[in-house]
């Protein structure tokens, strides 16, 4: 039996931004409409070292596509010159089981990531958005931008982080990347009351920025807060906002954006007011209003590591990529 490894450079090759987005729509519409088993995912705490190992299995029946994520978010890390995040993807032939495929599943996290901001973005947004607010300066945040990039004409972008150096190596690696002017906010409302499209990435315990300074009609995706007790969004502005999730059972049991207030007793579950993949299936219509202030949150769900992961495989193997290691 022989096996495809594919590395990061070949995951970025094979599968671009516009392409990732629809495979979300796709693996999203299948998740809300009962095509998809999702177990919760697993988690592995490391206290002793500052960590949490995530495993995370999933089968879109659809697609007959079925993979399983090994994910690492090591606090540590960074200050040791290492990446936050380190993850690895296996694709599992669902007709018969065997291994088909290992790839790298950091960056394909990033990316899927960015491409669930992406197509809640292109169904929420305001058709005419063309300002963004990015808030965190590191991979996720930079695959934010590029998605919502993908689906809307997008002027001009701000970025702040609490590390003002590493905002400023993201506006001019991103301006240059995507040939767009990115500047760095000094204040968080510096970069919100400017924004139609405001994209959350950060490892953050409290709101990144003030509901005050969010305007009508702006869009908002956030996809740091990954735990009951982590929070980006004001509680404020998850209430007057139309609340979109990835999944209502991960949503419910991860999403410390929506689970403060509900603790709270400010909000009840029926505030949720759909699953994305109600809307990418057509089950429910996205904005209402061009003032209308909409919000995506998302903890992620491995229906989006199994759609990547199986679009970059074919891929690779209609290109011929990778290499082929015998077991």
């Amino acid at each position: 039996m022989t096996i495809l490894i594919l590395s990061r450079a070949d995951v970025r090759r094979l599968l671009p931004m516009r392409q990732a987005i629809e495979a979300m729509k796709r693996a999203f519409a299948q998740l809300s409409t009962g095509q998809a088993n999702v177990p919760l995912r697993v988690p592995l705490q490391v206290n002793r070292h500052n960590g949490v190992t995530l495993f995370m299995p999933a089968y879109l029946a659809a697609d007959d596509q079925m993979a399983i994520k090994i994910v690492s978010v090591f606090n540590d890390n960074p200050a040791q010159g290492l990446p936050l995040i380190h993850a690895l993807v296996v694709v599992v032939d669902a007709t018969t089981g065997a291994p088909a495929a290992v790839m790298d599943g950091t960056y394909l996290t990033a990316l899927r990531t960015g491409a669930a901001s992406g197509a809640a973005t292109d169904l929420l947004a305001r058709p005419d958005a063309h300002t963004t607010a990015i808030f965190g300066a590191g991979a996720q945040a930079r695959t934010q931008l590029e998605a919502v990039c993908a689906v809307r004409s997008i002027r001009e972008a701000w970025v702040y982080d609490v590390a003002p150096k590493q905002a400023a190596t993201y506006a001019d690696e991103m301006s240059r990347s995507l040939s767009l002017p990115v500047r760095v906010a000094g204040t968080p409302a510096e970069a919100v009351r400017q924004a139609d499209v405001i994209c959350t990435a950060t490892t953050s315990s409290t709101p990144v920025f003030d509901d005050a300074d969010v305007r009508p009609g702006t869009h908002i995706n956030a996809v740091g807060a990954y735990t009951p007790q982590m929070q980006e969004v004001p509680v404020e502005t998850v209430l007057r906002a139309r609340v979109v999730i990835d999944q209502r059972e991960a949503s419910l049991a991860e999403a410390g954006d929506l689970l403060i207030p509900l603790q709270r007793g400010l909000m009840t579950q029926a505030h949720i007011y759909a699953e994305l993949g109600e809307l990418a299936a057509g089950r429910k219509p996205g904005r209402a209003t061009l003032e209308e202030i909409t919000l995506f949150k998302s903890v992620g769900v491995a229906v989006q590591d199994v759609a990547a992961a199986s679009a970059v495989l074919e891929a690779a193997r209609r290109l011929n990529l990778g290499t082929e290691v015998a077991l």
